[in-house]
């Protein structure tokens, strides 16, 4: 059995090597009764969250991150973001920019998320969950808690969005390029583990270009009420219409670019979208467009390389793998490519090639990725037991996961 906080290895020198050492003789003998299972793969975005079982192509389900709860028991602040009143009801977003923030609501989306989704009974199934780069190293104290605690599964992996999207392509060392709805990510990758120091993000994504898309045809169309809009009509116009131009200051100041498109809205109603469809990617590129004076996409791509030691830099700049729904606008992987070798340059790394790997089901890169890893016989060993983490608490949690 484990000692791990006893009288007798408090204030002692040799106490973490201890518990390291009884924390890893743990993890050797006990296996969680259902590991005979497969595993429960949940990838936790801010925009959607995916779930499936380890070993599969596809996620078998993929919901919206928000989640409706009775208003009476979630008093929503007037004008308060991502709570929307509707009839008594209120639209909570447990995810933000790739961090959680509402806890008990995430809680009730994985609850309906497995029982009522996957069908499984979550006491009996290993669950394997994606944590995103930038996220509070607290944060997996609380997944954890809500995984043993609240949902009593036998053991759960936390593994970073960033490893996942590599492992998604068979890499395992590599830079990987998130693009999702809440929140960009470039985070080196070396034989498995994240280059925190070097992880760069951004908190412009999928979500903040639906908005800026609205504003635009707000602006362009002022007498179509555009503003009632549904998000799910902005959404589908931003998927179908919208992508990355090539020569942004060129196509915007001639007219014979635009290339103009009609969407029909339903009910007889149709928009005609013009230099929209190229300005709405275009803040990912450069946020100064939203009035933030911040550095874009590729720039950020460039410092996570520069930040490496050189001895890695060709290594890792050889496999930059691009993950999440905001990279699949036509030309997006194009204007990368090219910006990030203008940015090695210009900075005096000529001798660079970036090689960009941008998979057809980069979408669903770090659902595929955890559902690879999480099949493999020899990660088998890698779980957290409920057994163990109630001995050992949180400390095991960042002895495994840091």
């Amino acid at each position: 059995m484990l000692s791990v906080g006893g009288a007798s290895g408090r204030g002692r020198g040799g106490a973490r090597k201890a518990t390291v050492a009884s924390v890893s003789e743990s993890r050797r003998v006990r296996r969680p009764p259902s590991l005979g299972r497969v595993a429960v793969v949940i990838d936790q975005g801010s925009g959607f969250i995916k779930a499936g079982f380890a070993g599969e192509r596809q996620p078998r389900l993929v919901l919206k991150s928000s989640s409706l709860v009775p208003s009476w028991d979630r008093p929503v602040p007037p004008g308060a973001l991502g709570g929307e009143l509707m009839g008594g009801v209120a639209r909570a977003h447990p995810i933000k920019h790739g961090v959680v923030v509402d806890w008990e609501a995430l809680e009730g989306l994985w609850e309906r998320l497995l029982v009522g989704g996957l069908r499984v009974c979550p006491e009996q199934w290993p669950v394997l969950v994606s944590d995103s780069p930038s996220a509070p190293p607290a944060g997996r104290d609380r997944i954890a808690e809500l995984l043993f605690e609240a949902l009593a599964v036998p053991a759960c992996h936390m593994a970073s969005t960033a490893l996942l999207a590599l492992c998604s392509t068979g890499a395992f060392s590599g830079l990987a390029v998130e693009a999702g709805a809440g929140v960009c990510h470039a985070t080196p990758i070396y034989a498995g583990h994240a280059w925190h120091e070097a992880t760069f993000r951004l908190d412009v994504a999928g979500s903040t270009l639906s908005r800026y898309l609205r504003d635009l045809l707000v602006a362009a169309c002022p007498h179509l009420q555009l503003r009632a809009l549904p998000r799910k009509a902005i959404t589908q116009l931003k998927k179908r219409c919208c992508y990355v131009s090539l020569d942004f200051e060129g196509d915007l100041h001639n007219p014979d670019r635009h290339h103009p498109v009609s969407f029909c809205l339903g009910k007889g109603c149709s928009i005609r979208l013009s230099s929209e469809r190229f300005r709405c990617p275009e803040p990912i590129f450069q946020p100064s467009l939203l009035g933030q004076a911040r550095p874009g996409l590729p720039a950020l791509v460039f410092r996570a390389l520069q930040k490496v030691p050189a001895t890695l830099r060709t290594r890792l700049a050889g496999t930059v793998v691009l993950a999440g729904g905001s990279t699949l606008f036509p030309g997006f992987t194009e204007r990368l490519a090219v910006e990030l070798e203008a940015q090695c340059r210009r900075h005096g790394y000529g001798a660079l090639r970036p090689c960009l790997v941008a998979t057809p089901g980069r979408a669903t890169a770090v659902w595929t990725g955890g559902s690879m890893v999480a099949s493999l016989r020899s990660f088998q060993c890698r779980w957290i037991t409920r057994a163990m983490y109630q001995e050992c608490g949180s400390r095991l949690v960042h002895e495994v996961f840091d």
